[in-house]
């Protein structure tokens, strides 16, 4: 078992996740833990994903059943990302709107989902660590 497939997408979570609490800090002006989680820029999922696809390629190349395996799943992951986490953060929204009155409720998170600068910002950010494990690790 080559280990670079299985610490390349504990890497890429391990530094993205930081990178993305100290963009959102200094956008906030402030330390940003109540902005950690899903959204924001650049996107963990798809730096995740794409890490892998990269590697895939990098080492299996793009002829192999793994890589069109692994571009599926990219597709899949960004697909959610964009469209159906922004949806539910919309429903979220009209809930939170509609529920205003009521005390009781506990507020819902609006911002779910990524726009596509943030899905950019992701596979850019994965693809660059691919290369980066990659030329570290060798070809296993």
């Amino acid at each position: 078992m080559d280990i670079a497939y299985l610490v390349t997408p504990l890497i890429t979570w391990i530094t993205v996740g930081p990178i993305k609490f100290l963009i959102n800090s200094a956008k906030a002006r402030k330390w940003a833990f109540n902005l950690v989680g899903n959204g924001g820029f650049p996107s963990n999922h798809s730096a995740v994903v794409s890490s892998m696809a990269t590697l895939i390629a990098l080492r299996e190349g793009i002829g192999h059943p793994a890589f069109g395996v692994a571009v599926t799943l990219c597709f899949i992951v960004i697909i959610d990302a964009n469209s159906l986490r922004q949806h539910v953060g919309k429903q979220a929204a009209a809930i939170n709107r509609l529920a205003k009155e009521d005390g009781g409720h506990k507020w819902l998170r609006e911002r779910m989902g990524h726009t596509l600068v943030e899905i950019a910002g992701g596979l850019c950010t994965g693809i660059a660590i691919a290369h980066v494990i990659h030329a570290v690790f060798g070809r296993g």
